[in-house]
């Protein structure tokens, strides 16, 4: 249970970071210490987590419903919005997707092979790693819409 509550956690804190802290603040009527402890990895706070409105209230605001995607991993799933993702420009198609995918991969592979020189990956060596992954992320999402479109 404690990989999961970290994975949570995760998200919870890139949710928080995408939306910016003072919106979460007044999108959730929460304050920043509150905020905080919800994503944060000190054993005090190991037990709580974001209550579900706050995250349904941020991920709306969100560029990205963070915390939710978490979930459908944790299940095996993913999400398939019926809709362009707020991320997408809704325009061009496959062949833009394709020059995006292999842009964001190189730009990950990049990172990659920075955060290796040395043979250690920091935490924030791995958080910018993470964070590209996620930008990866979204790429194939939008691409996986745009095939859909496409097929029907």
């Amino acid at each position: 249970m404690a990989g999961i509550g970290s994975y949570l956690k995760k998200h919870t804190e890139a949710l928080v970071k995408d939306v910016g802290i003072e919106p979460a603040c007044e999108l959730t009527g929460k304050s920043k210490a509150t905020l905080g402890r919800y994503y944060s990895d000190s054993d005090e706070h190991a037990d709580r987590f974001m209550p579900v409105d706050a995250v349904a209230q941020l991920e709306a605001a969100a560029s990205y419903p963070h915390v939710t995607s978490a979930l459908a991993e944790l299940h095996g799933s993913t999400l398939n919005k019926e809709t362009a993702p707020k991320n997408s420009t809704g325009t061009g198609g496959i062949n833009a997707d394709v020059i995006a995918l292999s842009q964001r991969f190189a730009m990950l592979m990049s990172e990659y092979q920075q955060s290796i020189e040395d043979g250690i990956i920091t935490v924030n060596e791995a958080k910018r790693l993470l964070r590209e992954t996620l930008e990866l992320q979204k790429v194939l999402i939008d691409m996986k819409l745009h095939l859909e479109d496409e097929s029907v």
